[in-house]
């Protein structure tokens, strides 16, 4: 009998990077399915100039650095970052807006530090602070959900608002509730009440909330929730990370909760608000920009989820997941460094 020797690491399961983006986006699609729903048909169509852009953008720069085109195109890689942009880029907004988005994560973020794998920021995030402080306004015009909106547009009109624009009249009018009241996101609602001097209680009345939840945020979290499981079952990403972030955020939103329950929303407001669960599961796991260690990896998740609610109590942006993540991006060589696993056959110094 031969006795074979094979080098780590030893796995006993072996993904493609091809593989993996593809079971990633499959997992994903519940999630903006829901998305769709609530929100319309301005994601998909979002979706789609993301799409087009990073693959093309992927193309050129892989012609000027004369790399294969076609093979690194089937990773998949550029295909999940432009899902990312997609659906965090508000459904009407101005194509532009999506484009250089795109172009920005693929050209600067991933291609600028040599390609997939050698990038220190998430593309997706670092493109989506960019439109965020370069556009806040633009970035922050949410249409209302679908059983609060008082139109609905449909696909045509909602190319023609993306593509041509329309009368502010128009575009107002699909961002409006039904009680005529323009709409924003749930957590920027709340932290806008709340620098009103109006109690989180108060705050949670408005039509915009049912049940202290999101009108449909809280579905598009559940599903992208159900999406991650099904990713930690199939072992496509390890649980640490997600777990780190959710534990680290529902225990510093339990403790404000408790001091102050008037000023301070409950953990599982912030659980289930905003791009929590898309975050945690999704973009957070990016095995790239995350630590690699299992003690670092709830390091960096507890990170992870901490920064976001201290940015979201404290800070200007609402929902901070896109700042929360590219600021641990930074320390994640540091947690590496210095959460080493002890080496087999070594006795750890006292």
């Amino acid at each position: 009998m031969a006795f074979k020797i094979a080098s780590s690491p030893h796995l006993s399961r072996r993904f493609q990077t091809s593989t993996l983006m593809q079971r990633v986006l499959l997992c994903a699609l519940p999630g903006v399915a829901v998305q769709c729903f609530f929100f319309g048909w301005g994601t998909l169509i979002q979706l789609a100039i993301a799409i087009s852009v990073a693959l093309l953008c992927e193309a050129g720069v892989l012609a000027l650095r004369k790399r294969p085109i076609i093979n690194t195109l089937k990773d998949n890689s550029a295909l999940l970052t432009a899902l990312f942009i997609g659906i965090a880029v508000p459904p009407l907004a101005p194509w532009w807006l999506t484009l250089l988005g795109a172009m920005f994560a693929i050209i600067i973020v991933k291609h600028l530090y040599g390609g997939l794998g050698h990038n220190i920021f998430n593309p997706a995030m670092a493109a989506y602070v960019m439109l965020l402080i370069s556009f806040p306004v633009q970035m922050t015009s949410w249409v209302a959900p679908s059983t609060l909106a008082s139109y609905q547009p449909d696909l045509l009109a909602s190319l023609l608002l993306i593509f041509l624009g329309g009368s502010q009249v128009d575009i107002a009018a699909y961002k409006l509730g039904f009680d005529g009241i323009a709409m924003a996101t749930p957590l920027d609602t709340l932290k806008t009440d709340l620098s009103m001097g109006l109690t989180s209680t108060e705050s949670l009345t408005k039509s915009i909330f049912s049940d202290g939840f999101g009108i449909g945020w809280f579905w598009v979290n559940m599903a992208y929730l159900a999406g991650g499981l099904l990713m930690i079952k199939l072992k496509l990403i390890r649980w640490h990370i997600s777990v780190g972030l959710l534990g680290a955020l529902f225990i510093c939103a339990s403790v404000g909760f408790m001091l102050n329950p008037d000023t301070h929303a409950g953990p599982l407001f912030h659980w289930f608000s905003g791009a929590t669960m898309l975050a945690a599961f999704f973009i957070a796991t990016d095995p790239v920009t995350a630590a690699t260690s299992v003690r670092g990896r709830l390091i960096f998740g507890g990170l992870i989820g901490l920064l976001v609610y201290v940015i979201r109590t404290y800070g200007g942006y609402p929902d901070a997941y896109a700042f929360a993540i590219l600021l641990a991006n930074l320390c994640a060589p540091f947690i590496d460094h210095y959460i080493k696993p002890r080496a087999y056959g070594h006795r750890a110094r006292s």
